[in-house]
């Protein structure tokens, strides 16, 4: 984790809520990140907001536990979906199943803080920029690839939000003919290239379950044919997308995270090679890995909730 690398500031809880993981963390008042935890999020068919809500209840103990000498200020809480920051309202997430849902106001009654309330993968965005692998650039694109797809897309300094509604290039159409995606559309590129869609594939394919895209690479460098296909179109699929997001906003700089990012060159050395057969006229950006890792989100989040403290009273 990167230490300090938040500064002087107040003491803040800060929640990162994934499909599949939340991790959560204390951040000091030098802006180190303390006791940060890794634990399944929850899922409720009947009240998944309020499960997850009871989450952070459960969590915030847990963290003042361990440090009960850090009294903290607020909360960042950044969510999957389509969010909308300024009601704070989670409008929906496919993965997690919520709809209209006043995450942020379930969350201040939960913890008894206030808390700033975002998009996961624009928090990672942010991070990135200011501290991380986008840094020194205006234009960027960080894509975050885990459970499911997101992207954030900074022009000229600027996060580009449209209600909530920007950066979901995980539900960009990339086979038609392909999945049901759980957003309700077929063939999105979630069904091809997130994490779980790679695993899911791969198993569907060699007649076993398997645990995730780990196993998929490592049967790949085994030198598996199923696995070799399912990676393949993963990647070309990523591509493709990546060729667009760059015709239309030109980024100087792409960054790629989130868990499948930790494949390295296994992912990002095809992944160049097709961009490169793709692109024609357009600017070419780097194609980067995320250095703040997968924690890039939970640093945004802290950062976002240092920033709700500091802001004026509406």
């Amino acid at each position: 984790m990167n230490e300090g690398v938040l500064g002087d500031g107040a003491v803040v809880l800060a929640f990162d809520v994934g499909g599949t993981t939340t991790k959560s963390a204390l951040v000091d008042a030098a802006g180190r990140v303390r006791d940060l935890r890794r634990t399944p999020t929850p899922c409720s068919g009947a009240d998944p907001a309020g499960a997850i809500a009871a989450h952070l209840a459960t969590l915030a103990e847990a963290h003042r536990a361990v440090h009960p000498e850090l009294v903290p200020q607020a909360a960042g809480l950044s969510v999957p979906g389509l969010v909308d920051e300024q009601t704070g309202v989670g409008i929906f997430s496919g993965n997690l199943g919520w709809r209209d849902a006043p995450l942020r106001a379930l969350a201040e009654q939960a913890l008894s803080l206030p808390v700033a309330f975002g998009h996961d993968v624009r928090a990672a965005g942010v991070a990135e920029q200011m501290w991380g692998a986008a840094r020194g650039h205006r234009d960027a694109a960080v894509i975050v690839i885990g459970t499911g797809i997101a992207s954030a897309l900074i022009v000229d300094g600027v996060p580009i939000v449209g209600g909530g509604y920007a950066g979901e290039i995980g539900h960009v159409v990339t086979d038609p003919a392909g999945e049901r995606c759980p957003c309700g559309a077929v063939g999105c590129l979630e069904t091809v290239a997130s994490a779980g869609a790679i695993a899911r594939r791969f198993g569907r394919l060699a007649g076993r379950p398997v645990q995730g895209a780990r196993d998929v690479l490592g049967a790949l460098h085994a030198g598996d044919e199923n696995a070799r296909a399912v990676w393949t179109d993963a990647v070309d699929a990523l591509a493709r997308e990546i060729a667009r997001l760059v015709t239309l906003l030109a980024p100087g700089v792409v960054v790629v995270g989130g868990g499948l990012a930790e494949a390295g060159d296994d992912l990002f050395a095809p992944l160049q090679a097709r961009l490169d057969e793709l692109l024609t006229f357009q600017r070419r950006p780097l194609l980067v890995r995320a250095t703040l890792g997968e924690d890039a989100g939970l640093i945004g989040t802290a950062h976002r909730a240092r920033q709700h403290l500091s802001a004026p009273a509406p």
